[in-house]
C-alpha cells in the first residue's frame, strides 16, 4: 500500500484549513485515526456497549472479550511475557505517574538517587522531582552532547551504587533522538537500579520488544499510534507489579473488602480501580491491528526518509536553525531568526500546514539548548515529501514577511 493509498484511510485528511489543503505535521502531538479505529469505536458504543468484568450478560461478555483482547494485542505489539505485565491507564503520564506514586514512594529513601535526563518531557521530570522531594533522595541529570545525544559513558558515570530509578525516553519529542534504552538499562541493572522507558515517541514509530531492552517499566499513550485520546499503556515486570501497591482504589480492583480492611484482586486488574476505558482499549486494538498490518519496519523506513528528506530542504533556508542530531526520528525542531516560533505556527497555519510550537513540555530542555521556545515539524505514516516540500515553501514566506514587516 502506498502512501496516497494510506491517506485516504483517514477521513480528516481529506479537507482544507483556511482555502489550502491540510498539510499535518503534528503527529508528535497526536496522531490522526484511521476509519477502522473509528468504527472499532462507534461499533463498541453501537451494539454491545457495556461494563466489563462485572455482568455474564451478553452484551457485559462481549465488552469484557473486548476489552480483554485489546490487552493480549498490547502484550503481543511490545513483546512483554504476561497479559498480567500490561496495565490501562489514562496515558503516559498516568502510568509514569503511577510507577513513582507506588514503586518510587516505597523504594526510594533519602541518600538514594534518582537520574533522568536533560531531554525529558514533563511527564517524566515532574513525578521524580515529587519522589525526591518527599523522600529526601537526590535527582540527577545524565548530560547531553552538543548535538542532543547521550554517550553510554556519561550513562555509566551519573549512574552509581546509589541510584534506585533511571527515567528515560526512548525518542526524545522535540529532537528526535533515539536513546540507547537497552544498554541504559544494562548500566542501570548492573547497578542495581530499575529502569522507565517513557515510549510515547517511540512505540508509535518503530518496533519495541520490552524483553530486549529489559526494561522494568515502558510506558506509552494510544492517541499517538493511531489510536483513541484517554487510553494508555503500563507495562512493568511481573515481579515488581506484584510488590507494588495501587494507588487507586474503588470498586473492580478488589478482592475482599471488610469493614476496616480489604485486599486487593491479582494483577493486572489491581491497578485499575473504576470503570475502565473500554471504548478506549477495544480503538487501541484497532490501531495496533492497523500498525501491524502497515508494518512497524514501513513505517520506520518511511519516517526516516522523511527526515532526512526534511533536514536536508530546511537546511536551505538561510536563518533556520534546527535542533538535534542527523540521525534522529520522524521530526525537525528548528528556529527562524528574528521570528517567534507562535508567529511561524500562526502564518503556517493560513497555509494550511499544522505545526506545534511552543517548548514542547521540556522546558528544561529549552533552557539547555538555549531558547524559550522552538517550532516543531513531526511526520507520520500519512505524509509525505510533497508536504514537506509545501513547508518549505511556506516558512520562506513566513521568512521574507517577516522581513518585510520589520
Amino acid at each position: 500500500m502506498n502512501v496516497k493509498e494510506l491517506r485516504q484511510l483517514f477521513p480528516i485528511l481529506d479537507q482544507q484549513v483556511n482555502g489550502k489543503p491540510l498539510v499535518y505535521l503534528d503527529s508528535a502531538a497526536t496522531s490522526q485515526k484511521p476509519l477502522s479505529v473509528i468504527e472499532a469505536i462507534d461499533n463498541y458504543y453501537r451494539q454491545y456497549n457495556s461494563n466489563v468484568h462485572r455482568g455474564v450478560h451478553t452484551l457485559g461478555t462481549k465488552a469484557t472479550d473486548a476489552y480483554e483482547g485489546a490487552r493480549e494485542k498490547v502484550r503481543r505489539f511490545i513483546g512483554a511475557a504476561s497479559i498480567e505485565e500490561i496495565i490501562f491507564t489514562r496515558g503516559t503520564t498516568t502510568a509514569i505517574n503511577l510507577v513513582a506514586a507506588s514503586y518510587g514512594r516505597a523504594n526510594v529513601r533519602e541518600g538514594d538517587e534518582i537520574v533522568i535526563t536533560y531531554m525529558e518531557h514533563h511527564s517524566n521530570i515532574i513525578p521524580w522531582q515529587q519522589v525526591a522531594r518527599q523522600t529526601g533522595a537526590t535527582l540527577k541529570y545524565i548530560p547531553l552532547q552538543p548535538d542532543g545525544t547521550i554517550r553510554l559513558a556519561d550513562v555509566e558515570q551519573t549512574v552509581t551504587s546509589n541510584t534506585k530509578i533511571v527515567a528515560v525516553m526512548h525518542v526524545s519529542n522535540v529532537l528526535g533522538t533515539i536513546n540507547p534504552v537497552k544498554e541504559i538499562a544494562q548500566i542501570a541493572h548492573k547497578n542495581g537500579a530499575v529502569v522507565v522507558v517513557d515510549g510515547a515517541q517511540s512505540t508509535p514509530h518503530m518496533k519495541v520488544n520490552v524483553q530486549d531492552i529489559d526494561c522494568d517499566f515502558y510506558a506509552f499513550s494510544g492517541h499517538k499510534m493511531c489510536g483513541p485520546t484517554g487510553i494508555g499503556v503500563l507495562y512493568g515486570k511481573k515481579r515488581l507489579l506484584e510488590q507494588m501497591e495501587p494507588v487507586e482504589f474503588g470498586g473492580e480492583m478488589i478482592d475482599f473488602v471488610g469493614l476496616y480492611e480489604s485486599t486487593w484482586k491479582e494483577l493486572p486488574w489491581k491497578f485499575e480501580g473504576g470503570t475502565p476505558i473500554i471504548a478506549g482499549a477495544i480503538g487501541l486494538g484497532a490501531a495496533i491491528d492497523f500498525l501491524e498490518q502497515i508494518g512497524l519496519d514501513y513505517i520506520a523506513e518511511h519516517e526516516h526518509r522523511l527526515a532526512q528528506y526534511a533536514l536536508e530542504q530546511l537546511s536551505t533556508i538561510d536563518g533556520l536553525t534546527i535542533y538535534g542530531p542527523k540521525e534522529r526520528a520522524g521530526l525537525v525542531t528548528f528556529n527562524i531568526d528574528g521570528v517567534h516560533p507562535h508567529d511561524v505556527a500562526t502564518v503556517l497555519d493560513a497555509e494550511g500546514i499544522a505545526v506545534r510550537a511552543g517548548h514542547h513540555c521540556a522546558q528544561p530542555l529549552m533552557k539547555w539548548l538555549n531558547v524559550t521556545a522552538t517550532a516543531r515539524a513531526s511526520f507520520y505514516l500519512y505524509n509525505t515529501e510533497e508536504e514537506i516540500d509545501a513547508l518549505v515553501s511556506a516558512l520562506k514566506k513566513t521568512k521574507e514577511y517577516f522581513s518585510y514587516v520589520f
